[in-house]
């Protein structure tokens, strides 16, 4: 048998080639591995959560349960920074215009978010294409209630009542603009009731106002009114949500009487700006489920009036941009504005 014959150079070229080819791999693999090593776990270092309003509220008071709460979870600690104004508006549009690397966040709440938009000529943000939802912490019912000297006690005695009235019958609320506006707007839209809005600076000085008999109605959070309820300085005419309130089950919905679609609540939730990384985003619905999903923590925010809704951010954008849609055709019916 013939002996083939090998050419020297042509084995060097082919080993010379195989080892680069090698090389080359092994180094991609290298740079690979430490470019991905280099990535800090995130977060790295305290987080930032914008609360837009003064200290006390019911809002500023959820949005320390959730940083204190979160913190634990993630392992840095999440510090609240308060930065009130124009009805919210300032702190959200810092969030609005801050690098979106997850380590500023935003306590957003509906009247912000959803309404806002529509009552002021300029929020400085735009609740879609400004924020990515992480999702919502929860929502705080609504709810009608009257002086017990009012002579109407269900809402079709109020609404008949209302239609007796020159001036209309008066409901105090927090303010012009916010969610409890906006239903009672809604309200009047729907059934045609007579009713004449009165706002006040804040939901203390209304619920004063309706205890001493100065105004008929007030339509506020369950949380402010229920202490009133259940004492029988207050009438409960009807709550706002879909379902009654756990904590009055026998106070009916604007639902079950006769009013469709009529699905109010007032709400909180977490927000970053846009174009924060999806990875961020999901890890931080992840850890905001697992604490609203958490009983000790529910419990918790029950008692600031706040049902735990956790959920997805997908769900919780859907939800913001149907209620600007929805909220933006109120007000415009209502001609309701803030200068």
């Amino acid at each position: 048998m013939q002996k083939l014959k090998t050419n020297p150079r042509r084995h060097w070229v082919l080993n010379w080639l195989t080892t680069g080819l090698m090389a080359s791999a092994f180094s991609a693999l290298a740079l690979g591995a430490s470019s991905v090593a280099a990535q800090p776990v995130y977060p790295a270092k305290p987080i930032r959560l914008v609360v837009p309003f003064t200290p006390g509220g019911v809002t500023d008071t959820s949005g320390r349960l959730i940083a204190e709460l979160l913190s634990k979870r993630l392992g840095q600690q999440v510090i609240v920074d308060n930065k009130p104004g124009a009805s919210g508006n300032i702190g959200t549009q810092l969030v609005a215009t801050s690098e979106p690397d997850g380590y500023t966040l935003l306590l957003g709440f509906d009247g912000t978010m959803v309404i806002n938009p529509h009552v002021f000529p300029k929020v400085g943000f735009d609740t879609v294409k400004d924020f990515a939802p992480i999702g919502k912490i929860g929502d705080a019912i609504l709810i009608l209630v009257s002086h017990p000297g009012v002579p109407a006690k269900s809402l079709k005695e109020v609404i008949a009542l209302s239609k007796t009235q020159a001036g209309g019958l008066s409901f105090g609320t927090s303010g012009t603009g916010g969610t409890p506006h906006i239903a009672g707007e809604l309200l009047k839209q729907r059934t045609g009731a007579n009713l004449t809005h009165i706002p006040y600076k804040g939901g203390g000085q209304a619920m004063t106002d309706v205890l001493g008999g100065n105004i008929p109605l007030v339509y506020t959070a369950v949380a402010g009114a229920i202490q009133h309820i259940k004492s029988g300085k207050l009438h409960p005419v009807a709550v706002s949500s879909a379902q009654r309130a756990s904590s009055l089950p026998d106070v009916p919905t604007f639902i079950e009487n006769g009013v469709a679609d009529f699905d109010i609540n007032s709400w909180v939730g977490l927000l970053a700006p846009a174009k924060t990384p999806k990875a961020i985003v999901d890890k931080l619905n992840t850890e905001l489920n697992a604490v609203l999903n958490d009983p000790a923590a529910r419990e918790r925010l029950n008692v600031l009036g706040i049902t735990a809704s956790p959920g997805t951010a997908e769900k919780f954008g859907q939800d913001m941009q149907r209620e600007l849609v929805r909220y933006g055709a109120v007000v415009k019916a209502a001609n309701i504005k803030v200068e």
